[in-house]
């Protein structure tokens, strides 16, 4: 399955998600309705009086209890999901996660870091935020909203037990998640539930208010038992709510794990990764339970089931069997020793194999992977002029292949490290991303130092000055996953800090000469790394976005050609090749007129989305070659439109009608 089709499936889901509610709802205010025709016969104080079936069906009764089990249901989804507008790290902070120290010395958890650093460069997305749960199960999840807040965490028990290629299955499974629009998915679903169980703990509290309350005890007349009543009551709706989420939750959850499976295998074409953790999970003594309170909650999100659930319409994840059979068909049904797992570590500052082909039609997802993903058939057509590459580029979006995992651990090889280090350290990190954003011209360099002189902290400029000879040499290609590795230091700064920062950064830019596209594409992607994008609706069409996207294709063919004439001639035939009218922008674009762009050409809708990623390749594609710098460019515009690319290093170098 494609990245738009993923996406696309995963609002209309959260469509049927609403309906499923809506339906629990009414149960639920059926079921209330009875309870508190119950309750109020025995305030009476007659015990199954007169007619309480015709109590129970009073216009004015039903009406109240409907509006106070929608107003509770409403007001416990709301605030739920204001709790988790921050993204991942609430969840990972609920469950009892911490933030895993980027200059930790135990070996797993550098090699944890190391897994998820390659996973994220290898598919064109900024680092996420790695939380570690001190928890002997082997489990793990991804959360977040958007690509900017999302967070992943694992056990303890996981990066003990699993080996190296276990663990990047686990990993790619996860990422999985991300690309496929699960994470988001299972937020609103974690939110929309939340207001049906908050019935039942309003039946727990009244229940055990009624029992250990001396003052209503005292009371004559059936009030202290219609309370008691009415909190077991309302404890039975909340258990039936219970019942009507896990239901849905497990309608949800179960083939999107198939589909996690599936997707980890063709990322690293080693089968046998996935297939080997889901072994030593099923061989764990303690499995994926996890002790933390809120893992019911949570439970549809996580790699392993999480807790104790009911074999068959309950439960969120198919079979740990199963889901073995499917990455490893030729499976002999034994599994490894049991892991055996420090209780208390101490806490410090593949090639292709047999069976992966078939695994993605099993899944139903192998038949759409090869096709294109170009909505647009005259979009395709013209792709087709450029020797296919650029269908190839917007076919790789949210799609990392075993080659880009192995590019992405290669080019982190490659960069100095002093600069690798610098990334993981927040005054270095701070330093390190001045150094790339400061202009190429020594007038601009000069004018900029000077202004961080009077804005930055004195720590950082001396770490400033200790990068600048590693700086002066970094190859091109670079400079996007040195941002990429800084970004989840840089989120993890003070309110003080981040402020100081986002000034220093705004400063360089105005002092900026010459500011070239790659370097506010760069700029740009820092910022909203770091403070994210308002959600903005998706409600536009390429046809409402020609000014817009006159000024972005213009600037990408200019910077891709110096040749005005081969630029306008670009513009003009993805023009018609578009449906959209676009005027040829000559003159250099300012940060700010690119700014307005990107923030309208964000709301576009997401069907509409691949046809932009075509014409932006084909933009950067016209002279014929697809630089390193180009490819940083390209990188850089499509992850702050959402649609992540894998690694630059997969198009750089690209000519049309083959590899240079």
């Amino acid at each position: 399955m494609d990245f738009f089709t993923a996406q696309d499936r995963a609002r209309r889901l959260t469509g049927r998600l609403v309906l499923l509610l809506l339906l629990a709802v009414a149960a639920l205010i059926a079921v209330a309705s009875l309870a508190v025709a119950l309750a109020v016969v025995l305030l009476d104080g007659g015990a199954f009086a007169a007619q309480p079936l015709a109590r129970a069906l009073e216009p004015r009764l039903l009406a109240g209890v409907a509006a106070a089990v929608i107003l509770v249901v409403g007001l416990g989804s709301l605030v739920r999901h204001l709790q988790l507008r921050a993204g991942g790290s609430v969840v990972a902070e609920s469950l009892g996660g911490r933030p895993l120290n980027f200059e930790t010395r135990n070996e797993r958890e550098r090699q944890l870091l190391n897994v998820v650093e390659e996973m994220a460069i290898a598919s064109g997305m900024p680092v996420p935020e790695v939380y570690l749960l001190e928890d002997q199960a082997i489990n793990a999840f991804a959360a977040g909203h958007d690509l900017d807040d999302v967070a992943i965490g694992i056990t303890r028990g996981a990066i003990e037990a699993l080996d190296r290629d276990q663990l990047q299955g686990v990993i790619a499974h996860e990422f999985s998640h991300i690309l496929h629009g699960d994470m988001r998915l299972n937020l609103r679903l974690v939110a929309l539930l939340h207001g049906i169980l908050v019935i039942g703990l309003i039946g727990r509290m009244l229940l055990h208010a009624s029992s250990s309350g001396r003052r209503m005890r005292s009371r004559k007349g059936g009030g202290h038992v219609a309370v008691l009543g009415l909190g077991a009551s309302l404890m039975v709706v909340g258990y039936a709510g219970t019942l009507c989420g896990n239901l849905i939750k497990a309608a949800v959850s179960r083939q999107r794990e198939f589909l996690a499976d599936a997707s980890a295998v063709q990322y690293t074409r080693n089968p046998e990764g996935i297939g080997g953790a889901l072994k030593v999970l099923a061989a764990h003594r303690l499995g994926s339970r996890l002790l933390a309170s809120h893992a019911a909650e949570f439970s549809h999100l996580f790699f392993g089931s999480g807790v104790r659930t009911l074999p068959g319409l309950t439960a969120t994840h198919p079979p740990l069997q199963a889901r073995i059979r499917r990455v490893l068909p030729r499976w002999d049904g034994s599994l490894p020793p049991a892991p055996v797992i420090q209780p208390t570590p101490p806490r410090h500052a593949a090639a292709p194999m047999e069976g992966a082909a078939g695994l993605a039609s099993k899944a139903s997802i192998g038949e759409s992977m090869p096709g294109a993903v170009v909505a647009d058939a005259l979009v395709a057509d013209a792709l087709m002029a450029e020797g296919g590459v650029a269908d190839e580029i917007v076919a790789s979006v949210g799609r990392p292949s075993a080659e880009d995992i192995s590019r992405a651990r290669r080019r982190l090889g490659e960069i100095d490290d002093g600069l690798i280090e610098a990334a993981h350290e927040p005054s270095a990190a701070r330093a390190l991303v001045y150094g790339i954003l400061m202009g190429a011209d020594a007038g601009s360099r000069d004018a900029q130092r000077q202004a961080l002189v009077g804005q930055a902290l004195p720590e950082v400029l001396r770490e400033l000055e200790a990068l600048e000879v590693p700086l002066s040499r970094l190859a091109p290609g670079q400079r996007l996953p040195l941002i990429e590795l800084a970004l989840p230091v840089l989120r993890r700064l003070s309110v003080a800090q981040l402020g100081r920062f986002q000034a220093c950064l705004r400063r360089l830019m105005a002092l900026e000469s010459r500011p070239g596209a790659l370097q506010w594409a760069l700029h740009r992607l820092v910022l909203r790394g770091i403070q994210g994008e308002r959600r903005a609706r998706r409600d536009r069409h390429l046809a409402d976005l020609s000014g817009p996207l006159s000024l972005l294709l213009s600037t990408l063919a200019l910077a891709g050609q110096q040749d005005e004439t081969q630029a306008h001639a670009s513009v003009e035939r993805l023009s018609a090749v578009l449906g959209v009218t676009l005027d040829f922008v000559r003159e250099p674009a300012l940060a700010t007129d690119l700014d307005w762009a990107m923030s309208r050409l964000v709301r576009l809708v997401q069907a509409e989305r691949a046809p932009l990623l075509a014409a932006m390749s084909c933009c950067v594609l016209h002279d014929g070659r697809i630089e390193p710098e180009e490819a940083e460019l390209l990188s850089a515009v499509a992850w702050t439109l959402g649609c992540p690319l894998p690694s630059p290093e997969r198009l750089a170098g690209q000519s049309v009608g083959g590899t240079a």
